[in-house]
């Protein structure tokens, strides 16, 4: 498999000459669903789900497909029927080639005073995890690559940290991280470096690396 980073939380990843996309968000460029097989949404939260992107992508291609939560299904379904598929956590499914399987009910706590709403990760091939926002850990499950979360509104970095040693990956690759300033990567990869046991990186947008 080969994993191309997009702006923010959302990647490409292609295998067997087939494409699948993950949360192409108001971050991510433009065309980062367009010439998808198969596009995944973990949440609503319009950096990870915007309507625009994925109808631009679902018109280029009348074979392309959507698998995610019942949020965001009931706001696109309509104008597609019967590509749009409602997920969630335990289910199972095939997606352009990949073997997918659902983790996590809820998005992680804002603040008290906001309402949690659902989210939910995707495990590619049994190899790959997006967690979407949230840290949610496969049960069960080795991961060889963690799309890890690396900056939030909801996060704190030892609690990133404490989610990389809790999945164990053999990597881990920064996703989520658009908000957060050039000055201050440098602090967050010496800290993750340091203390989450396993080998990290980032990558720019547009780079690729081999997963799985």
């Amino acid at each position: 498999m080969e994993l191309t980073k997009k702006t923010h939380a959302c990647v490409r990843i292609e295998k067997d000459g087939r494409t699948l996309v993950i949360d192409p968000g108001v971050f991510s460029e433009e065309d980062a669903a367009v010439g998808a097989d198969a596009i995944l949404v973990t949440h609503e939260h319009p950096d990870h789900f915007d309507e625009g992107r994925l109808r631009r992508a679902m018109e280029a291609d009348p074979a392309t497909e959507i698998w995610t939560l019942a949020g965001v299904a009931d706001q696109i379904s309509a104008a597609f029927p019967g590509r749009v598929h409602t997920v969630g956590e335990g289910d199972a499914f095939t997606a352009a080639g990949f073997d997918v399987e659902v983790h996590g009910q809820l998005h992680a706590v804002i603040h008290p005073d906001i309402p949690r709403i659902t989210n939910v990760g995707f495990l590619l091939d049994g190899t790959v995890f997006h967690p979407g926002d949230a840290l949610t850990v496969p049960e069960g499950r080795t991961v060889d690559t963690l799309l890890l979360p690396v900056h939030a509104p909801w996060s704190k970095v030892s609690e990133i940290i404490d989610y990389v040693r809790a999945v164990a990956p053999r990597r881990a690759v920064d996703i989520h991280d658009s908000l957060l300033a050039d000055h201050a990567r440098p602090v967050y990869d010496g800290l993750i470096d340091k203390l989450g046991r396993t080998d990290h990186g980032r990558l720019a947008p547009g780079a690729r690396t081999e997963v799985g």
